[in-house]
């Protein structure tokens, strides 16, 4: 395997050839996401390989398809969810509470309660109110502090919104050992789409300080959280799977020594590439005869699963019926009656000139934050439908 992916990665090459194939002998009436459950084991494989002793708790939120936690959990993987609903559902796919981690620092009390009684004894924390809930709704349950980190390369960054400042987190051990609970360790997140190993040493270096820190005041930590940020092909470099898992087990084993217990969290690296949306050309426009580009509607936008699109962080690749046809570039944009229903306007999408409403345009790398990122129905469009095959 190379150390790189540049063009399709291993994934890829044989899951789009399933999807494809599927998508082209198949009719949808709206727009719909295919996930290859084959890909998502083989890709599981790939980072466990790289991974060794860390257990993957797979991040749910990323795609919670029935199939795929029935697919994880028979190849052994645990789960990290974030609401009393994941966890059931990771239940249902047959998983062991000690299986579970509740990994939401924002929960409601009494869905930490619903999970205490049900066996579930892992939970994130970030703040003094969420350890009094968890102290009273969950007594004696473990804990990890989930810690903010600065400086991230991510092309997705998850800073601010959730963990605790650095300069906190031992008075934070503290108070949960003060209300009777067993603070076990550290969580942290690189952001998500961190697409080289390399870019985790700063962030690692931040959370080795709190770690050690903490064992120097007498605390035992036992457990590391490195969380996700695995990555998955959108077009730009990124390294490979087992190699990529292998660099950032190196560089924790650097800066953290033998720690017994290491969790990874990964949700996009597991299961984007093993997607792909079927959807259809609706309209495409010029707003003037002097316009440079073109605008093209699909069926599918913001709202209805590519919210990720925000900002363009994540560049979406695309394949039609008419790529053999000249290219040019155009505005890609939703359905929706919103005006910010834009996907990608800062940099267009070359796509084929022939491009006419009715043409399927099929999106790779959907298999994450799609169909759970999908309205109820914002202007009436439907969610994404999921087949998995």
């Amino acid at each position: 395997m190379n150390a790189f992916v540049t063009g399709l990665s291993a994934c890829e090459s044989s899951v789009f050839s399933r999807t494809e194939d599927y998508i082209r002998t198949h009719h949808f009436d709206r727009p719909t996401l295919v996930i290859d459950t084959q890909a998502v084991a083989r890709q599981y494989a790939a980072l466990a390989q790289g991974l060794g002793r860390a257990q993957i708790h797979y991040a749910v939120k990323a795609n919670p398809a029935p199939e795929i936690l029935r697919t994880l959990h028979g190849l052994g993987a645990h789960f990290d969810a974030a609401s009393r609903v994941e966890l059931q559902m990771c239940l249902d796919a047959g998983a062991r509470p000690d299986q579970l981690s509740f990994g939401n620092t924002i929960k409601r009390a009494s869905d930490i309660a619903w999970a205490h009684e049900t066996g579930i004894d892992l939970f994130a924390v970030d703040a003094e109110e969420e350890i009094e809930k968890i102290a009273q709704n969950a007594p004696g349950a473990r804990v990890y502090l989930r810690i903010i980190v600065d400086a991230t390369e991510a092309e997705w960054p998850l800073t601010r919104k959730f963990g605790s400042g650095r300069d906190k987190a031992l008075a934070l051990i503290e108070m949960a050992k003060e209300f009777g609970l067993n603070p076990v360790g550290l969580s942290f997140h690189v952001g998500s789409q961190t697409r080289r190993a390399a870019m985790w040493a700063p962030i690692l270096d931040q959370v080795a300080a709190v770690w050690h820190a903490a064992r120097d005041a007498g605390h035992d930590l036992t457990l590391l959280n490195i969380g996700g940020g695995f990555p998955a092909f959108y077009g730009r470099e990124i390294d490979a799977p087992a190699l990529y898992a292998q660099e950032v087990m190196k560089l924790v084993q650097q800066r953290f020594g033998d720690v017994p217990h290491i969790m990874a969290e990964p949700g996009r690296g597991l299961v984007a590439e093993a997607g792909m949306i079927a959807s259809e050309v609706l309209l495409v426009s010029k707003k003037s005869d002097n316009d440079l580009h073109r605008w093209v509607y699909l069926d599918i936008g913001r709202f209805s699963g590519l919210a990720e699109t925000e900002g363009e962080a994540i560049r979406y690749q695309f394949v039609t019926d008419r790529d053999m046809e000249q290219t040019g570039p155009c505005i890609l944009a939703g359905p929706s009656c919103d005006s910010a229903d834009v996907l990608y306007e800062k940099q267009p999408v070359q796509l084929p000139l022939g491009l006419r409403a009715g043409d399927r345009v099929m999106i790779r790398a959907c298999g994450a934050y799609t169909s759970t990122y999908a309205s109820v129905g914002f202007n009436g469009f439907p969610p994404l439908d999921v087949v998995a095959i």
